[in-house]
């Protein structure tokens, strides 16, 4: 039986992976996450992810797994990070808003003997978003701690998403089915 080490401060990721009937625990890591040069956009949440891994410094123990996990919202080439204040989440929707964007998560997977890493990249299109609708979801909600300004599960995933394309579960933050195949992959 495979235990999962989490490291990850994401309520998101955590119900994802309890989801999945997984044994699991939260293990702290902290790690910069600054990168000097940044590499495309699409490889951002990969090559942060692969760095919270390499953060991880404690012994790995047989039937472990460390799980780690990195989500970044990406428009016009431009990565949107968390907004902290409601001027800047005001104008990340207003960006995203009649558009689409991509989803981009990167896993991290080790264990004893190996290493496994991917991304996921999923494609959202938003309607078009009034000033009312971005007004009553940032007040309401307070999506300050969501990449992108917004949570797909929340309520403007329900009355602002006109469609997506890849997997749902990526674009609150881990893309389950990808992960669960990994894994089988790492515990063989």
């Amino acid at each position: 039986m495979t235990h999962i080490l989490l490291a990850s401060k994401s309520p998101r990721r955590r119900e994802l992976i309890a989801s999945l009937g997984l044994e699991y625990s939260i293990v702290d890591i902290d790690v910069n996450e600054y990168v000097a040069v940044l590499p495309p956009a699409s490889q951002v949440a990969q090559l942060l992810a692969e760095r919270k891994s390499q953060g991880y410094v404690a012994s790995l123990q047989p039937g472990q797994v460390l799980l780690t996990a990195d989500t970044v919202v990406v428009h016009n080439d431009r990565i949107l990070g968390k907004p902290h204040t409601r001027e800047t989440a005001v104008a990340m929707l207003h960006d995203l808003s009649d558009d689409v964007h991509q989803v981009y998560t990167g896993v991290c997977l080790r264990s004893l003997k190996r290493t496994v890493s991917f991304t996921e990249c999923t494609h959202v299109r938003f309607r078009h978003l009034s000033e009312e609708v971005i007004d009553y979801y940032i007040d309401n909600y307070k999506p300050y701690d969501k990449a992108g300004a917004y949570g797909i599960q929340e309520w403007i995933g329900m009355v602002g998403v006109e469609r997506i394309e890849g997997c749902f579960y990526n674009v609150m933050g881990l893309p389950v089915g990808h992960l669960y195949e990994a894994l089988k992959q790492i515990a063989e």
